[in-house]
């Protein structure tokens, strides 16, 4: 085994990591790994080992490791132009490019794309926007945010208040004032077991009328949601949310955030989200698949109607005093560009879409049967397997037991990585889009030992 003990020392001594038990990695008492290289759907660690992603480091790396193409763009940027500001209508090739090639992909009726660095502040950017439309259109008092509980948007002050987990809540005085939640679309953890699924989306609506009804249709600005729940549990929504949500967002003139930094490029088998379930956006925030995160990158996409308000705005106030010292970087912009150029030349998205279904079909097949397997859900390049204590009384396990994170631990000894989301036990896969159907076998094959391991 290769080891580097004053390496390790230094992670250990210097290294503040985010989403961590601090006090337990300073101790080394948490695990520690030292990634170093990467390939396709593999990472490799300081020690040796090969490990199969399954979760695509954070979602993110959508054209798999080590895709020489994107690092040759980065490396020409650097040495052409690593950086210049993109205020006051500065722009650069690349950053212009990866513009058109944005808009190009996006849904029907968006209009600009702004660039920052990630998912976390494209959705303050989105904030500071829809609140400045409202101001332009003299409805200074309709500001207020509905998110969804278990939803996840960010970790900032505003977005960490968006965000719908208790984790990204506790001890930080979150979440501010303006932002309110509303019912998750979580079908399998619906609050009475008889409701079927159209059952199910009136009472997200109806709640969600409810809501505006009690805060007042006149001080709620907009509405922010995944396409699919991610960090939440990966759920994909029951059929015909999306419609019914929006009905009730029209009928009370509230914009609509489709947050897309998961399923943005491809995840979902189409391009984007939105487009997979129908969603007509006000606004689409995008990131990780952005540049399959070889560099930071983040997107809002703006819809027309908004567009035209901005501009209205700037005519009778002059410029709009919001930009990042790296938005539209051009070394980011540069990643963008070719890592579009990848995932249309590989058809990622299509196999996203086909090898998806496989993953899933495949993960029910092998463990959706088992007594602690509460359900196997999942939409394109995105599964997830529920743990539960009782599946036909649907009892959840004790929280304490961190079963989840055990099975997860078992997975990693088989050598595929998993993740271990929040607020249930839940296994969580997210692979690269450019899985076989091998390697899909892979995941499932080291799931089912794992749970057998664990639960027995």
């Amino acid at each position: 085994m290769l080891t580097n003990d004053e390496l390790a020392k230094w992670d250990r001594e210097s290294f503040f990591h985010p989403s961590t038990h601090l006090g337990q990695f300073a101790r080394g008492e948490a695990p520690q790994r030292i990634v170093t290289g990467g390939e396709g759907v593999f990472i490799t660690d300081r020690d040796g080992n090969r490990l199969l992603d399954g979760f695509a480091g954070l979602y993110c790396v959508n054209v798999g490791y080590g895709r020489q193409e994107i690092a040759e763009a980065i490396a020409d940027q650097a040495r052409e132009l690593a950086y210049y500001h993109a205020y006051a209508g500065h722009g650069s090739e690349a950053n212009i490019t990866l513009a058109k090639m944005v808009m190009d992909r996006a849904p029907e009726g968006m209009a600009r794309v702004y660039f920052g660095l990630g998912g976390s502040d494209a959705n303050e950017t989105n904030i500071k926007l829809v609140w400045y439309y409202n101001n332009i259109l003299g409805r200074p008092e309709k500001k207020k945010i509905i998110s969804r509980w278990r939803g996840y948007h960010g970790s900032g002050l505003m977005t960490g208040s968006l965000t719908g987990l208790e984790l990204f809540h506790k001890k930080f005085d979150l979440p501010l004032a303006q932002v309110i939640h509303t019912e998750a679309p979580y079908y399998f953890r619906r609050p009475d077991l008889a409701m079927s699924e159209a059952d199910f989306v009136a009472h997200c609506a109806a709640r969600l009328e409810d809501l505006i009804a009690t805060e007042g249709a006149h001080t709620i600005a907009a509405f922010i949601g995944e396409p699919v729940l991610g960090t939440g549990g990966i759920v994909p929504p029951p059929v015909g949310y999306w419609d019914a949500i929006q009905k009730v967002l029209a009928r009370h003139d509230i914009l609509l955030i489709a947050d897309e930094v998961v399923t943005g490029f491809g995840r979902l088998g189409t391009m984007f989200g939105s487009d997979h379930y129908g969603m007509r956006p006000d606004l689409i925030t995008c990131a990780k698949g952005l540049t399959s995160a070889y560099a930071p990158l983040s997107a809002t996409i703006i819809g027309q109607r908004m567009w035209d308000v901005l501009t209205r705005g700037t005519d009778e106030f002059g410029v709009l005093g919001h930009g990042w010292t790296y938005s539209a970087h051009p070394i980011g912009a540069a990643a963008g560009v070719a890592n579009l150029r990848l995932i249309d030349s590989l058809g990622l998205v299509g196999n996203a879409a086909r090898t998806g279904a496989y993953l899933n079909d495949a993960m029910r097949a092998a463990v959706g049967d088992q007594p602690n397997v509460g359900e196997v859900r999942g939409e394109g390049m995105l599964c997830a397997v529920e743990l539960v204590a009782d599946r036909d009384g649907r009892r959840f396990l004790d929280a304490a037991d961190g079963i989840g994170a055990k099975v997860v631990a078992a997975m990693l000894r088989r050598g595929v990585i998993a993740r271990a989301m929040p607020q249930g036990d839940i296994i969580g896969f997210a692979p690269p889009l450019c899985l076989t159907t091998a390697e899909a076998d892979q995941i499932v094959q080291a799931t089912r030992d794992s749970i057998a391991e664990v639960l027995g």
